[in-house]
């Protein structure tokens, strides 16, 4: 009898592990999907890209941001000319990691899996975290500029705004308060914050949630009428180190973007920002990886869907 429960017991289990599983494969990615046809693919993937990195640090934001843009809309070229996506930088890149895996596995590994991978890996060679990145995606066939105008989140959106664009792609409160944590590289334009500076309301105010002291340590640097192309670190003092910095500066009013101020509306988000900024980034390493893993698997295509694009930046 007690043998009998013991088997009962064990295939409960077991059902229960198979439907776990399952449920983490249904997007249909997987670790290790090259194994059998290019085992070598992230190894390739990781030498191109440190070629780049090694040289100029500064690119990893702009791969990790253009993978993120990729995760919200679904192509490349088209898309590539829309407004939200012109200030983007290291197409070059992912086309060079594109060359050299067609070289070795021809018509083989996705220009899809190629932006996860070296999102990933970009994070990793400026001291981020590293993750697990299922792959097995196709490449769309689809590519429309409106697309990434429409589903994008904005950088002036509130906090309500980006809990309904974060949602309608299946991701969370705090994958949002998370991902907003990669705003700790990299650099925005003056003309991202021209208005939070000089004319908030119409009225030539400055944003009342920017703490002054940075209110105007900003305006220094973006003068009126000025020129609106000039840059301010995102994350200021670190802003080439994957670190916690960004909470700390977001939880003292000093988000540079009204995205970034935004975290503070919502209990939520303000209340991981402030865990953050107090534990020096307790958990966001681990906790970036993990939004990382969801995101990337947010609308992908697998199986017989799409392609494997020969060049990226044009449909076969």
């Amino acid at each position: 009898m007690a043998m009998e429960k013991l088997i009962s017991v064990l295939f409960s289990k077991f059902i229960l592990l198979l439907l776990f599983l399952d449920v983490t494969n249904a997007c249909g990615l997987q670790l290790g999907f090259y194994s059998g046809t290019c085992p070598n693919a992230e190894q390739i993937a990781y030498a191109v890209l440190y070629k780049y990195i090694s040289r100029d640090p500064t690119l990893a934001p702009s791969l990790l941001r253009m993978h993120f843009h990729d995760c919200f809309v679904r192509g490349y070229k088209a898309e590539k000319e829309a407004f939200p996506n012109l200030s983007l930088r290291g197409f070059h890149v992912i086309d060079a990691v594109k060359s050299e895996l067609e070289k070795k596995c021809p018509g083989v590994v996705s220009c899809a899996d190629i932006l996860a991978l070296v999102a990933r890996d970009a994070v990793f060679m400026i001291g981020g975290p590293s993750w697990d990145v299922p792959t097995g995606r196709r490449d769309g066939r689809v590519s429309i500029d409106t697309d990434a105008l429409e589903q994008l989140p904005s950088f002036t959106a509130n906090i309500t705004e980006l809990i309904k664009d974060f949602s309608a792609k299946g991701l969370s409160v705090k994958d949002l308060v998370v991902l907003s944590g990669g705003h700790t590289i990299g650099i925005g334009h003056c003309s991202s914050i021209s208005d939070r500076l000089y004319n908030f309301t119409g009225k030539g105010d400055t944003d009342p949630s920017l703490d002054p002291k940075y209110a105007s340590a900003l305006k220094e640097k973006c003068k009126l009428g000025g020129d609106n192309l000039k840059t301010v670190e995102m994350d200021p003092g670190s802003f080439r180190t994957f670190d916690e910095g960004y909470y700390s500066n977001v939880a003292k009013r000093r988000g540079l973007l009204r995205s970034d101020a935004a975290l503070l509306d919502d209990v939520q988000t303000r209340t991981y920002v402030q865990l953050q900024s107090v534990t020096h980034g307790w958990t966001f390493a681990q906790d970036f990886g993990a939004s990382m893993i969801k995101m990337g698997s947010v609308g992908v295509l697998t199986g017989n869907q799409g392609e494997i694009r020969k060049r990226c930046a044009f449909v076969n």
